[in-house]
């Protein structure tokens, strides 16, 4: 098996477009789920409003593609509003419910052929973040590799940057799970050490990875969006306001004994998740080149929540790392079956016993074995890889 395609396909995915995007998302899914309790099955409407946002600024408002940004605001504003106004004074089954009911019939208004001179219907718009592209500092059709130790110029210093930025916090939560373990060892010390092995696996990890130039300057501007939300999010998760969301997802009516609107709070946190993520879907969208109504559907929300317990909700380093390990999973497991396939001659047998019969079986199969990972995960740790089994208790949510 060609072992070095299947290490670069896997660090590829892991710092990828797709792990972007989706840790924006999981970063306002965490918001809404991870420390209010609201369980929002519509996150990909919110996404879709940010994608049409700024498809439809060129298509039909003839503007300019940047006002798509307060456009998409907009409409993740409105359909908060849409969601949380009948359902937030109930129990959480009931925005669940309204949330994906709200997401899939913004999904086929937008494809219906009714509308279609607004939003494209099915074949969706194109052609509309040109303003965008022309933004980029590096060359379209060029390949620069991830590694500050193969790149020229400013790169490597970005670069460094980043990934020292990143082990940091990977060392903090990792040191935050080991403390305990080793309380001999000084808090910073520990924190600095994990930190530095995170960023050297990395550096070496990255010798490999290469894109585009275009896909490069999406992941630049996409993981800087993380890192403000993160930042954002953790520091407003430490104010009077944040607590007041934590004390709302483990008993909101001693909350309203203390005279506090929990109502009030539950839609800026709707809204406020729903505004993230509008964000994800515009990183998506230009990505691309464009909308397409099917890309948005309840999958996509699954796929999200997914990512984000298996990070760890109510964490910020858990929306991050999160997504990150699950497209680098899903990708491991697709380029290592096809590696194995074609090894084989076409099949896998093991015992006698044949287990995947031709190439086209390898989806499916991917599929299971990811869904098994994620069921092992929840005998062994619900609450996530950085998750609080004492802050989480997803059983009793």
């Amino acid at each position: 098996m060609n072992w070095s395609n299947i290490f670069e396909a896997t660090l590829s995915a892991f710092f990828g477009v797709n792990a972007m995007y989706y840790a924006i998302a999981a970063i306002g899914l965490n918001v809404q789920f991870g420390y209010t309790g609201l369980l929002n099955f519509g996150q990909a409407g919110f996404m879709a409003c940010g994608a049409y946002g700024l498809g439809m600024t060129a298509h039909y408002f003839q503007i300019s593609f940047w006002w798509g940004i307060a456009i998409g605001i907009g409409y993740a504003v409105v359909l908060g509003l849409i969601m949380g106004v009948p359902t937030l004074r109930l129990r959480a089954d009931y925005l669940a419910i309204v949330t994906i009911a709200v997401a899939e019939v913004i999904r086929l208004i937008v494809r219906s052929v009714r509308f279609k001179v607004y939003v494209g219907g099915s074949d969706g718009i194109n052609e509309f973040s040109a303003s965008y592209r022309r933004l980029s500092p590096y060359v379209e059709s060029g390949r620069y590799p991830l590694s500050p130790f193969k790149a020229e110029g400013a790169v490597p210093y970005v670069m460094l940057a980043a990934m020292l930025a990143i082990g940091l916090v990977l060392g903090a939560a990792t040191w935050n799970k080991l403390g305990k373990r080793f309380p001999s060892v000084p808090q910073r010390a520990g924190v600095g050490l994990t930190g530095v092995v995170w960023m050297l696996v990395l550096i070496a990890a990255s010798l490999r990875v290469e894109y585009t130039g275009y896909s490069l300057w999406t992941v630049t501007v996409g993981w800087t969006l993380v890192a403000i939300f993160s930042v954002f999010v953790w520091l407003l998760m430490r104010s009077p306001w944040g607590r007041v969301l934590k004390a709302i997802r483990e008993d909101e009516d001693a909350v309203r004994s203390l005279g506090k609107n929990v109502y009030s709070y539950k839609m800026q946190a709707l809204i406020l998740g729903g505004v993230i993520a509008t964000f994800a879907g515009m990183m998506f969208s230009v990505e691309r080149g464009s909308v397409q109504p099917d890309n948005y559907s309840r999958d996509l929300t699954f796929y999200v929540l997914t990512a984000l317990v298996l990070g760890g909700a109510a964490k910020i380093s858990g929306s991050i790392v999160g997504p990150m390990l699950f497209w680098g999973i899903l990708a491991f497991a697709d380029v290592f079956l096809n590696e194995l396939v074609k090894s084989n001659g076409g099949s896998v047998e093991v015992f006698g016993i044949q287990l995947i019969g031709n190439i086209s079986q390898v989806g499916q199969i991917q599929l299971m074995l990811v869904g098994l990972l994620l069921i092992l995960l929840m005998v062994f740790r619900p609450q996530g890889l950085f998750g609080n089994r004492k802050e989480m208790a997803l059983d009793g949510r």
